[in-house]
């Protein structure tokens, strides 16, 4: 069940730190000494993969040891539990999640089953409502049967304080995907290419809402990211499902942050659903500029 409230830890000079942060952080910005858009990361990260591209238990256990070999890329805070940010992206298993859609009373439909991985607001009761809302009505707009939410497992015991003072409700939303003309389930690039366009309908409704603390990590029928401001190497004891013996994958791309001049955020943790680097990323500011001078040439019939 969702918390219905939250209590802030007290720092050693009295009140919560996170406050006291951003007061701070205000303070020097209303001081021209900090700009937050000059923020950078420098990261590790690394691959694992079946050579044949069968699904293998193994391929998801050796990255969650993976990341315990990558652990030294990233800080820990003091409360030793909180880390800079680690994750796994992999293919997304469809017995898993079959029988998660059995396990909630429904009946799986033809065609793969759509995962879309989902933080929301923790301690905004109305504002997970909405965020759901609009999830919802998105996806059926889109064409998709809806299974129904699964509360992503998660062991708080692994999650420090302050990791634990921002963290959010996890959910995971299950689809059937729409139908062709032809009656069929789509699939494939085309079943892909419906989730991103369903993700961004998503993204833009909640952002014009102004529904705060909702981030889409994953909308997919082919992976799904788990990741979190944990050490690396406990990743695997905050999702549950990383450990179940049923959940296998044909590759994982693991990540393990190094927040340098950007500060810790659940959804700053990689990988993206993209990406995951390696360095810094210091011209992303410029590359978006550019990318927004291009779209008026960048029209396309695929994407309505």
């Amino acid at each position: 069940m969702s918390d219905q409230t939250v209590q802030r830890p007290i720092s050693p000079q009295g009140g919560d730190w996170l406050t006291q942060y951003e007061e701070t952080r205000d303070r020097l910005e209303a001081g021209h000494a900090y700009d937050r858009s000059s923020e950078r990361d420098a990261c590790g990260v690394g691959l694992v993969c079946s050579i044949d591209g069968t699904p293998r238990r193994d391929v998801v256990e050796y990255a969650i040891k993976s990341l315990k070999a990558v652990a030294h890329r990233g800080a820990v805070d003091p409360d030793g539990l909180s880390g800079d940010g680690a994750g796994v992206m992999v293919e997304l298993p469809q017995g898993f999640f079959a029988e998660q859609v059995a396990a909630i009373g429904q009946t799986k439909r033809p065609g793969p089953v759509c995962v879309g991985q989902i933080f929301l607001p923790r301690t905004d009761l109305g504002a997970q409502d909405r965020a759901r809302a609009i999830v919802e009505t998105e996806a059926l707009r889109s064409g998709f049967w809806i299974y129904g939410w699964r509360q992503t497992p998660v062991d708080l015991s692994v999650v420090g304080t302050k990791a634990g003072a921002t963290r959010p409700e996890i959910e995971q939303i299950m689809l059937a995907p729409p139908l062709d003309a032809a009656g069929e389930p789509l699939d494939g690039e085309a079943l892909e290419r419906e989730l991103y366009l369903c993700r961004r309908r998503i993204e833009k409704a909640v952002q014009s809402d102004g529904v705060p603390g909702v981030y889409i990590c994953t909308l997919s029928a082919r992976s799904i990211a788990y990741k979190g401001m944990v050490r690396a190497e406990l990743l695997g004891n905050l999702y549950p499902d990383l450990e179940d013996a049923r959940f296998t994958s044909a590759y994982a791309v693991f990540h393990q942050r190094y927040s340098t001049n950007t500060f810790p955020e659940w959804k700053l943790a990689q990988p993206f659903r993209m990406l995951a680097h390696n360095g810094e990323i210091n011209t992303l500011k410029g590359n978006l500029n550019w990318m927004k001078s291009h779209e008026i040439r960048m029209a396309a019939g695929a994407f309505g």
